[in-house]
């Protein structure tokens, strides 16, 4: 269990730094265009908490996928259909919390305007790509697989 949640750790701290990353070129787009740094207020409390959030969700998920011996990053359905966990309250905890929570908190974090408009605007490609994969599950499923929709949302 130990190397289980190792394994989760290291696996999300690699989407901490692909998330500061983007939010880090959003930083060099605002410079390019002179674009003012986002004036939230308490942008740092509320970065954090989507950072914290993101990176709890991720790790929860991963979690998941290592305990019943799987592999994150697969361009072949899952062997098993994970529906525990924060499976039970959505479809995708991965990307809602690294594509959405990570991405917008580091965002805030840096304060890059560019880098809030790039997570919008990836985000339709995300449930692009979500709902080619939902095609594959519901292949290798089936009834499983509806049932399972029927009850979690895509994203919350």
């Amino acid at each position: 269990m130990a190397t289980i949640l190792l394994k989760s750790v290291v696996h999300n701290v690699g989407v901490l730094i692909v998330g500061f990353a983007f939010a880090y070129l959003g930083t060099a787009i605002d410079t390019h265009f002179h674009l003012a740094p986002l004036a939230v207020p308490f942008s740092r409390p509320v970065a954090l908490a989507l950072l914290t959030i993101g990176f709890s969700l991720r790790l929860w998920a991963a979690y998941q996928f290592y305990l019943h011996h799987m592999y994150i990053i697969s361009f072949e359905p899952q062997s098993t259909l994970i529906t525990t966990g924060p499976y039970r309250f959505s479809r995708n905890p991965l990307y809602l919390g690294g594509n959405v929570f990570v991405f917008f908190g580091a965002s805030l974090w840096l304060r890059s305007p560019a880098a809030v408009a790039m997570t919008v605007l990836h985000l339709p490609l995300i449930d692009l790509f979500i709902r080619g994969e939902e095609r594959q599950l519901e292949q290798k499923f089936g009834d499983q697989w509806r049932a399972y929709k029927k009850r979690v949302r895509r994203w919350l």
